[in-house]
């Protein structure tokens, strides 16, 4: 793995963004055939949902180095995904960490690896999704690269991406793919919404099973 330029990633739409922000991963995901989503990764904040485009990150393995340089690029509305190559033995970020993302206006934090300060995290709204919790501490020597594809839980990301986040998981989805798959998923929104009200109603007929 050697280290990248920083190239700036293409930003997605925000009104895109915005929208998708109001739909569910599960909605999300089924509108895209159901193949994608990062397995393995969980929210540790609590519920808020989370979107916003992806500024990628590799690292070394339980090394957090340029997860540090790319919170000194961060935009408003980003959303930091590390490929941690799944390494659970150094937790990658912590609550100061969170403190610097939130401060310069990031949208979440996304990484195949572990985190520590978990009271801090969970006791916050800050979207935080990882695999798993260790309180040893990070390497800080490299290699790594910063808006390069990476994969996170099984799921490709390119840098610009959209992703969204909420308590069933993450899903990543292609700017060039957005506006079809946001108007796919708020018309199941819709029917999903036409479904729960006729079985209130009594009038339910097997639709969801179509």
């Amino acid at each position: 793995m050697t280290p990248t330029s920083f190239a700036a990633a293409q930003p997605a739409d925000v009104e895109l963004i915005a929208g998708f922000g109001k739909c569910s991963v599960a909605n999300v995901s089924d509108n895209l055939d159901r193949l994608r989503g990062a397995i393995g990764l969980r929210p540790f904040h609590g519920a808020a949902p989370m979107a916003g485009r992806a500024l990628t990150v590799k690292t070394a393995p339980g090394d957090n180095a340029y997860i540090h340089r790319a919170l000194d690029l961060v935009q408003p509305g980003d959303v930091i995904v590390v490929d941690g190559a799944g390494y659970e033995d150094r937790a990658l970020i912590g609550g100061i960490m969170v403190a610097i993302a939130r401060k310069r206006g990031a949208a979440g934090f996304v990484l195949d690896g572990a985190i520590r300060d978990i009271d801090e995290i969970a006791g916050g709204d800050f979207p935080v999704f990882a695999r798993n919790v260790i309180h040893l501490g990070p390497y800080k020597n490299g290699p790594g690269a910063i808006n390069v594809p990476v994969t996170v839980g099984g799921m490709l990301v390119h840098p610009g991406d959209i992703i969204l986040g909420d308590s069933d998981g993450i899903v990543a989805i292609r700017p060039d793919e957005a506006p079809t798959t946001l108007a796919a998923t708020q018309a199941q929104a819709r029917k999903e919404a036409e479904i729960l009200a006729s079985i209130e109603a009594g009038t339910y007929t097997g639709a969801y099973a179509k």
